[in-house]
């Protein structure tokens, strides 16, 4: 059973979860855009069997705070306060869409920080069409200027983000989504090659990949952190 907890980061309250043994190999998740740790619950517990799990609430999702200033570089910043603050030195990290970029933009700049890399349907950082989001009814569970701002910045990435993906230093398994996806599969195609030591594998269960084939996603990422 995860234990809910929180930290102080930089003045932001970071919620998280973590679960299995104190002493295991430590492994951070990152969840996608409206999401929050609990969108692991159908991996954690087989997740949680070889580490040391710690599924991170971002900032404007979920438990975590919502301080009104919002971006790409902010999460990664918060990431990277998060580990330091736990004192945990080199991590595996997974991370879904959104918690991906955020993870592939943390694993080029601190390289030294990442171990194994888990990015799982998340998109290459190119400009795309903007579309205009429409904001759900109702209370929602994260900040909708958060969306805003990050969709802004997905939709016209840095420019040298792209070129960037050559500094990631860490074994990476890139997770597609196949057919069903709404993310380019050639352009995970691109990522896994942009990424020195990357590889990519495809589980056609769409762009939820974990949450819709945790059996297969659980397997395919535990045997890939295993593997030495």
């Amino acid at each position: 059973m995860a234990d809910q907890r929180a930290v102080d980061v930089g003045g932001i309250r970071l919620a998280y979860r973590t679960s299995g043994p104190p002493d295991a190999p430590p492994l951070v998740l990152l969840h996608a855009l409206g999401e929050d740790a609990t969108d692991w619950d159908a991996v954690l517990p087989a997740l949680a069997r070889s580490h040391r799990t710690y599924a991170l609430d971002l900032r404007g999702h979920g438990r975590s705070d919502w301080p009104g200033a919002y971006s790409l570089e902010l999460m990664r910043a918060d990431v990277l306060g998060f580990l330091d603050v736990l004192g945990l030195a080199r991590v595996d990290l997974i991370g879904h869409s959104l918690g991906g970029v955020v993870s592939y933009l943390l694993a080029q700049d601190h390289p030294h920080r990442i171990h194994r890399l888990v990015l799982e349907d998340a998109p290459l950082p190119r400009p795309r069409e903007p579309t205009t989001p429409t904001r759900p009814d109702g209370a929602l569970t994260f900040d909708w200027d958060m969306v805003l701002a990050v969709r802004r910045q997905l939709d016209r990435p840095a420019p040298d983000w792209l070129a960037r993906l050559a500094h990631i230093t860490a074994k990476t398994l890139v997770l597609a989504g196949g057919p069903a996806s709404h993310v380019s599969q050639d352009g995970l195609a691109e990522l896994a090659r942009r990424i020195p030591d990357g590889r990519m594998t495809t589980i056609p269960a769409g762009h939820l990949i974990h949450r819709e084939a945790p059996k297969e996603f659980t397997e395919a990422v535990s045997a890939f952190l295993a593997d030495a």
